[in-house]
């Protein structure tokens, strides 16, 4: 996982929270991050439809949609993050030992489960549940 799944998801609470277009600098000012960041973090979440972006003197970004219906899973979706996942493999396929040619696709299984696990546990979290953890009424 990179950072931009927390820049996202920090985001869409900044904006639920504040009812208005942000511009990415007002964004990244809130996040403790550069503009840059926060644009390339947010473009995949307009693309799947979470947010709107305006241009001119009074654009920046805002939800498209309620925070109650935005899942941290969707937002991991629209930024492709995996959550579990090996960034190296012992052994090797070619190699006569079963162990040593089996071991890597085993571990990535084993990845894709954990990771599925993470997924299906951000899909019961919304942005508006954040909102609510960190202003409790």
């Amino acid at each position: 996982m990179n950072s931009d799944f927390s820049i996202a998801a920090h985001a869409l609470v900044f904006l639920n929270h504040k009812q208005t277009a942000l511009t990415s600098d007002e964004l990244a000012e809130n996040i403790c991050t550069n503009s840059a960041r926060v644009r390339k973090a947010l473009a995949p979440l307009k693309r799947a439809g979470m947010l709107v972006a305006k241009e001119g003197a009074k654009g920046g970004y805002a939800l498209a949609a309620e925070a109650e219906t935005i899942t941290l899973q969707d937002v991991a979706d629209a930024l492709g993050t995996r959550f579990v996942e090996a960034g190296w493999k012992s052994g090797d396929a070619d190699m006569e030992c079963l162990i040593a040619s089996g071991m890597a696709g085993i571990m990535d299984g084993i990845c894709a489960d954990l990771d599925a696990v993470c997924k299906e546990r951000l899909a019961r979290t919304t942005v508006a549940d954040i909102d609510r953890i960190i202003f409790p009424e």
